[in-house]
């Protein structure tokens, strides 16, 4: 399954492996299938998100007891998920009707159960079967019903695989035409144009300063990475916008508010605009938070509001976290920004901002929407070192990009910076781990995608409202 996504992107395998699963639960009863989803939600996760290990030993200095049982429990807990799949499937999903199974009903508990993983217990929606399509035909279906439903697209087209491979002629027959209306469909939708270019476009320029993460908090590299940041920005001021990563600059920002005086000075005599990445702590509460700054004349700043557990905040009774400070590990929590924040007016543009890991998070994004005319992320991928986490992290993002039709402006420490057009497909790249700035043309566009205005709802209502006739429908058949 994980070789369907980036940076492998043989996507026609995460089909091949759903239509896998869905023949290991044909013959199981439901504790059965149950072990088997497990095994293959399990195995999934421990191959497609390994390098958590590296963020949390190798970076984040946890000892590698504490960094394996992190990484398994998120593993088993992604496990779990799939395991529930399989048990639902054969103790209340269990049909005679081959088609309506396969084509049916098993994508719609498919699509509810990924939905759920992707906000239960804060949330982990990554690797969602919809982002190894982003490439593919069905990929088209995102401005209309987002990744779940381009999720759903893929699942029932493993159905349809698994139909020809095991049904009569005429369940093989059903299962070609509505695979083919899928993809039909899908390749239709690329074509599209949901949203419209507003206005003129702008130059920008993405600051990717490559100062790895074991270096990055140094207290020695606290002036090298300032006088970086300013040398990249000022021989690139012919630039409308300039954007650094998450946290650019490591240290609090009312330590560096001269600094970055400065550095707006010199912009704003140029006519440029800077947004960055920093940690500002509430001079009240003294809570730490990681937000987006654009320096003007009149400052404005965004919130991360999605944070990671056990990255950002530490779900732990009081004595774990008594037993982290000693053991000199991060154990102070970070407080998430409010959910509903305004976008931010940069360069004659309202700009929808994310942090990091929270641009997984797609229906949270859409409350800056139709308002906003760009995407923005900055995000620290050092902390994954050269794996593939960094490749996922961009599809995640240029999913992002197709669902509401807007370009995505992706700026990193290490990588991969981006520019992203409406359509999903990346224009420019910067090169990873190299001191890099990319500069390129950002179209903004306005108007609303199908999904933007919906969000997950359709998609989401429409699979319950099947899964309850499922129910009913086996009900009847074996009471």
């Amino acid at each position: 399954m994980p070789l369907g996504f980036a940076p492998f992107g043989i996507y026609p395998l995460t089909i091949l492996g759903v239509a896998g699963l869905f023949a290991l639960f044909e013959d199981a009863a439901p504790r059965e299938a149950a072990k088997r989803g497990f095994a293959f939600g399990a195995g999934t996760f421990l191959a497609g998100t390994y390098w958590l290990y590296i963020s949390i030993h190798i970076f984040g200095q946890a000892p590698v007891a504490l960094a394996v049982f992190l990484m398994l429990a998120l593993v088993s807990i992604m496990g779990a998920y799939l395991a529930l799949m399989g048990f639902v499937a054969k103790r209340w999903l269990g049909v005679d009707n081959g088609t309506l199974r396969w084509l049916i009903l098993l994508p719609a508990l498919w699509v509810l159960v990924e939905w759920l993983r992707g906000f239960l217990f804060s949330g982990f929606p990554w690797l969602s079967l919809g982002y190894s399509q982003t490439d593919s035909a069905l990929g088209g279906w995102a401005p209309l019903f987002g990744v779940y439903g381009v999720s759903a697209a893929a699942a029932v087209t493993g159905g349809a695989l698994l139909a020809v491979i095991r049904g009569e002629f005429r369940a093989r027959l059903t299962a070609v035409v509505v695979a083919a209306a899928l993809w039909g469909g899908g390749y239709w939708a690329q074509g599209q144009a949901w949203t419209r270019a507003s206005g003129e476009s702008l130059q920008v320029s993405l600051v990717q300063g490559a100062v790895s993460q074991d270096l990055k908090w140094a207290r020695d590299q606290l002036v090298p990475t300032m006088d970086l940041y300013r040398k990249l920005t000022l021989e690139n001021l012919s630039s409308d916008l300039v954007i650094w990563p998450e946290a650019a600059i490591p240290a609090l920002l009312h330590s560096v508010q001269d600094y970055l005086l400065e550095v707006f000075e010199q912009a704003r005599a140029r006519g440029s605009a800077i947004m960055l990445g920093m940690l500002r702590q509430d001079p009240v509460t003294e809570e730490y938070e990681n937000s987006l700054l654009v320096l003007g004349d009149q400052p404005q700043v965004y919130t991360k509001r999605h944070l990671v557990p056990f990255g950002e905040y530490f779900p732990v009774p009081g004595f774990v976290r008594e037993w982290m400070r000693l053991m000199s590990l991060p154990y102070s929590d970070t407080a998430p920004g409010d959910p509903r924040q305004p976008t931010l007016k940069v360069a004659n543009q309202q700009i929808a901002a994310t942090i990091c890991y929270e641009d997984a998070f797609g229906a949270e994004q859409l409350v800056f929407l139709p308002d906003a005319t760009l995407l923005v992320n900055v995000s620290n991928d050092a902390w994954f070192g050269d794996s593939i986490a960094p490749h996922q992290h961009l599809q995640i993002s240029r999913m992002r990009a197709k669902e509401v039709g807007r370009y995505l402006l992706r700026s990193t420490n290490t990588g991969i910076s981006a520019v992203i057009d409406e359509r999903g497909k990346v224009l420019a790249r910067a090169p990873q781990f190299e001191t890099y700035v990319l500069t390129a043309a950002a179209q903004p566009f306005e108007g609303s995608t199908p999904y933007a205005r919906v969000g997950n709802w359709a998609i989401v209502g429409a699979s319950t409202l099947i899964l309850l006739l499922g129910f009913v429908q086996a009900r009847r058949e074996r009471p």
